[in-house]
């Protein structure tokens, strides 16, 4: 705990402090009874970047809530701070040049791929997905009437995943559609390498296959590696994506929900404006001023925030290897989220065991699809404390099964 005590005196953020979020509106930490720790939904535990907080106390002071800019469309232009924000990041973190009028305003990644997959919707059309792979994306194909195309991931004898080309190739038929890529990939942890994009991108493109690509955890890798936006490869890809981002993950902004869609082929990007006729609303106004404030000033918070949660990783692998060895656990290379087999337990649903005899709650593997049975979810974006209590309630629920 030293490192973490240097770490809030060097940079002023306490990523230590317990919360409690039991006395607000909380889905995750009111959805099970008081004595349940709840490492599941991909929500962290850690205060949100001052500059946030402070821009909506101002907008809130003036006790006046009325419709905001952009309310009956899209389209950016009556919000031009915005786009200009996220086009500028694009350049800086990932030298990705594109121009507003490239970003669409979405209230959230989510409800953006439906509207993608309602973007090519076509009768008998089929969308592909990596499984395991984020419920939200198992679900939209079938949101659009399209049917579900899966290439499962590889895992190998280390754990970590890999792309299986057979696979993947044989998944794809005449009437592909579009490929729904998870980059970084939740659940597994995967950075997808430039060459694994690169093949990925080509082989879409040699089919006539839209690309929709959830980077809502671009910002939130470790040891060094640097996302690449798929769009970024080469302007015939980009003219064939749909990129979902959104600073929710990032600065911890989930119950705004404000994303945005960064769509560089014009015709695409009308197609998906038009797809949300009906179905989305507006951005609500405390989105649009957490993700300004977010973007415009959350950088120091996201700087000290990252080594915080790649220490939580790092403990996290290394109690599981040494106090917990018959769980297999794949080490992340982005997100704040774990992927664990624990098919060697013997303990039929791993979920419902946990949940029953260490009381911690985290998210059952058979819902991220094909995969994942035998495996669950852990969300370690939270304080060190509560990390660890949580990883001991399993352990000693572990040995307690074994008499």
């Amino acid at each position: 705990m030293d490192m973490n005590s240097s770490m809030k005196q060097g940079n002023g953020f306490d990523f230590d402090e317990i919360l409690d979020r039991r006395s607000t509106e909380s889905f995750k930490w009111r959805e099970y009874p008081e004595d349940v720790l709840p490492l599941f939904v991909a929500d962290m535990d850690f205060r949100s970047p001052p500059p946030v907080a402070r821009a909506l106390r101002q907008y809130i002071g003036q006790g006046v809530f009325g419709y905001p800019r952009g309310l009956h469309t899209f389209d950016l232009t009556e919000l031009p701070e915005l786009p200009l924000l996220v086009a500028g990041r694009m350049g800086r973190r990932y030298g990705w040049e594109i121009h507003a009028e490239d970003v669409v305003l979405v209230p959230g990644v989510v409800p953006a791929l439906s509207l993608a997959t309602h973007a090519v919707e076509s009768e008998g059309g089929a969308v592909l997905v990596q499984v395991p792979v984020y419920p939200p994306i198992l679900a939209a194909p079938g949101k659009a009437h399209l049917r579900r195309q899966e290439a499962e991931l590889l895992r190998q004898s280390d754990g970590n995943y890999a792309i299986d080309w057979d696979r993947f190739m044989s998944a794809i038929s005449a009437d592909t559609r579009m490929f729904l890529l998870c980059n970084p990939h939740n659940p597994v942890g995967r950075a997808f390498r430039r060459d694994e994009l690169t093949r990925m991108a080509e082989i879409c493109l040699s089919r006539n296959i839209i690309i929709c690509s959830d980077e809502i955890h671009s910002d939130l890798l470790f040891n060094g590696r640097e996302h690449v936006p798929v769009a970024s490869l080469a302007p015939e890809i980009a003219q064939r994506t749909i990129t979902l981002i959104a600073p929710s993950k990032t600065f911890n902004l989930a119950g705004l929900q404000c994303g945005f869609a960064i769509i560089q082929n014009e015709e695409l990007r009308r197609r998906f404006q038009a797809a949300r006729e009906g179905l989305t609303p507006w951005v609500n106004v405390m989105g649009l001023i957490g993700a300004e404030a977010a973007y415009r000033e959350g950088q120091p918070w996201l700087d000290a925030l990252i080594p915080y949660l790649e220490a939580n990783r790092d403990f996290l692998v290394d109690f599981v290897r040494d106090e917990m060895p018959r769980i297999r656990i794949t080490k992340p290379e982005a997100t704040y989220l774990a992927w664990l087999d624990c098919r060697e337990l013997g303990v039929g649903n791993p979920f419902e065991f946990f949940l029953k005899h260490a009381r911690v709650a985290l998210n059952p593997g058979p819902t991220f699809g094909r995969g994942g049975d035998g495996f669950v979810r852990l969300n370690f974006g939270c304080p060190r404390a509560i990390l660890q209590e949580a990883l001991h309630r399993m352990r000693t629920a572990l040995g307690s099964s074994t008499g």
